[in-house]
């Protein structure tokens, strides 16, 4: 019977780790970030300022699955609401824009943009715009 207790002792340690696992458990990733995201005819609230895009002017980003000479750009026309009034302004991925007492600066666009044979045109609907405001009081 002494040597019952190794045995047993080994088939107790081997089987703890065949115990029930939680199931996996699907996670959607949340940006920890600063950006404030909006779509095409949405208001965000950018730090301060309001910002509405009304619409892409140009998209002309380097595909996602390509290589390129140059990386592109994203332009879009929006509407800036600050507590003193509204302006319409084009902003440029990448560039900050001067607007009251700090800098807006349109940060990320999605979704990327795809070649080859799955290339299909972005929808303005399918459009994701992430801004922030640097600045203020």
């Amino acid at each position: 019977m002494p040597r019952m207790r190794p045995i047993a002792f080994a088939l107790i340690v081997a089987c703890a780790g065949c115990a029930a696992q939680p199931s996996a458990v699907a996670t959607i990733a949340v940006p920890n970030d600063d950006l404030s995201r909006a779509r095409i005819g949405e208001t965000v609230t950018v730090g301060g300022p309001k910002v509405t895009v009304l619409e892409v002017l140009e998209d002309s980003r380097c595909p996602m699955n390509a290589r390129c000479v140059w990386a592109g750009r994203v332009r879009v026309r929006a509407r800036i609401d600050l507590g003193s009034g509204s302006q319409t302004r084009e902003l440029t991925q990448g560039e900050p824009a001067s607007f009251a007492d700090g800098t807006l600066e349109l940060v990320e666009v999605l979704p990327d943009r795809i070649a080859g044979e799955n290339a299909r045109p972005i929808s303005p609907a399918d459009y994701r715009f992430g801004f922030r405001f640097m600045g203020g009081l």
